[in-house]
């Protein structure tokens, strides 16, 4: 069975409009659309081809997730040159690791890294630029996985080079353009603080969205949805970050 079809058959609601209460992308996006203002500038940073938004079948988080026209400009940057494709931002740049970013100072009220985190294999750039380029008092928001819970625990057991191969069945619906290598070096409460909480107010939230990785299969999709409701909190996979830069 298919993603769609699981949560359907475990979320009632999801016969309404397509996704559950747990809906991980819904849940993040909600709180940027809560911070997110008519005049302010965002960076989509790691934003890709957008295929968060070319591949998703559910109507409401494909609007959910596109800011434009909801924002004065949004910006998408990525090392991989696929972001000057990526309809769903104003305007894109590729960048290169260990080089600043194109951007001015104080640049943007929101950056937003999703699904970036934990592929970051220099994190004192990362930190460095982020917190350069975004406004004093403005936002930046990933949602990655947890380092400690099950997935950031597989995937630190399967080595790179097989992630293509594991993801093509736990995750038949993945494209190989989408898997990228993973580091985990910004990937639990501690490292996010360590790294950014000398400039930022860092907020984590560890928990358990709709089951991702299930092979299809409607007893480990029940099983993983059962875990996760007895996981400590250090186990749970997915990491909410929200970091608020201080003020100037």
């Amino acid at each position: 069975m298919n993603h769609g079809e699981l949560v359907r058959r475990y979320f009632p609601e999801a016969h309404v409009n397509g996704f559950s209460h747990i809906d991980g992308t819904v849940i993040f996006y909600t709180q940027i659309r809560a911070a997110l203002k008519p005049t302010d500038r965002v960076l989509d940073f790691g934003a890709g081809r957008g295929e968060s938004l070319w591949d998703d079948t559910v109507e409401y988080r494909r609007e959910l997730c596109n800011l434009q026209g909801s924002c004065a400009h949004i910006e998408g940057c990525d090392l991989d040159k696929v972001v000057l494709e990526n309809p769903f931002v104003d305007h894109a740049e590729v960048v290169t690791i260990g080089q600043p970013l194109p951007y001015p100072d104080h640049s943007f009220d929101i950056v937003i890294a999703r699904a970036v985190f934990e592929h970051v294999s220099e994190p004192d750039w990362v930190v460095q630029e982020l917190l350069r380029v975004v406004k004093p008092g403005g936002l930046i928001a990933a949602t990655t996985p947890n380092k400690t819970g099950y997935i950031g625990l597989a995937a630190r057991l399967v080595p790179n080079r097989f992630h293509v191969a594991a993801l093509s069945k736990i995750q038949p619906t993945r494209k190989p353009e989408d898997v990228f290598p993973t580091r985990y070096l910004l990937n639990t409460p501690k490292a996010l603080q360590r790294a950014f909480g000398h400039a930022a107010d860092v907020f984590v939230a560890r928990t358990s969205p709709e089951p991702a990785y299930h092979f299809g299969s409607p007893f480990l999709f029940r099983v993983m949805m059962l875990v996760a409701r007895v996981l400590p909190s250090w186990l749970q996979p997915t990491l909410y970050v929200y970091i608020r830069a201080h003020a100037a």
